[in-house]
């Protein structure tokens, strides 16, 4: 099955939207299968807040977004049903998922533990050149916090979190790090945008000053402190968010 956006570039109208598309279709289809592609490209939308939380979804207006036939965005929309970006609602269709406050409680604990023990298992091992990187990664948040950006300081949170989970070299640690952070994706971009960025940047180069102590025990103990005070501010917010409306 051809992407539509191929489909119109062949159609010889000459149009600057069908040779964009097309690009971004051939971008796509690079390094992997397009059903695969699409299902990153739609969660990208919501990692990036483009599609937010309870938002109604539709293969129509999906493809049209993304330059390609329905049948690669309906098995994309399946797989992130499973991955828990995303709801079928019986009768209703799809959403992207919503996270309750008790949920996100949930999700903020068992994350804390993955990632203390990340910290536990890298601290003794943790090379010159992985704490180098991990600077260079702060730095690049603290100047998106100096531009006060946060689209790019979101993605950046993300990532340095997982690398440190990476850099553990356990591969069923990082599958199930994976697996939790797709459900955490939907809200956490909430939590930074109200809680502020440059607390958390902070605590990101605690995490690691104490990597660099090579000490398992203070450097769980950094990245539990800073999932935990994540968790305490979102259930603050939600708490202020519940009473503002009710009022």
């Amino acid at each position: 099955m051809y992407p539509r956006a191929i489909e119109k570039a062949d159609s010889g109208s000459g149009s600057g939207y069908s040779m964009s598309m097309e690009t971004g279709t051939l971008n796509l289809l690079r390094s992997k299968s397009l059903p695969a592609a699409v299902k990153d490209e739609i969660a990208n939308l919501i990692l990036s807040g483009q599609l937010v939380a309870g938002q109604k979804l539709t293969e129509y207006e999906l493809a049209e977004r993304l330059g390609v036939s329905r049948g690669p965005v309906r098995e994309a929309l399946l797989g992130l049903e499973e991955a828990g970006l995303i709801r079928l609602a019986k009768n209703r269709g799809m959403y992207v998922r919503e996270i309750s406050s008790t949920e996100a409680g949930d999700l903020y604990e068992v994350r804390a533990g993955l990632e203390g023990w990340a910290g536990r298992i890298l601290a003794p091992k943790i090379t010159d050149e992985q704490l180098a990187e991990l600077r260079r990664m702060v730095a690049a948040m603290s100047d998106s916090i100096a531009n006060n950006d946060l689209n790019a300081y979101f993605p950046q949170n993300i990532r340095f979190h997982e690398v440190i989970v990476e850099m553990t070299g356990n591969e069923k640690l990082v599958m199930l790090y994976r697996r939790l952070i797709n459900e955490m994706h939907l809200i956490r971009r909430h939590e930074l945008a109200v809680s502020g960025m440059r607390r958390s940047v902070g605590e990101h180069a605690g995490i690691v000053d104490a990597l660099a102590t090579h000490s398992g025990e203070k450097a769980s103990a950094a990245m539990e402190a800073h999932v935990l005070g994540g968790r305490s501010r979102f259930l603050t917010m939600a708490a202020q968010t519940q009473v503002s409306a009710a009022g």
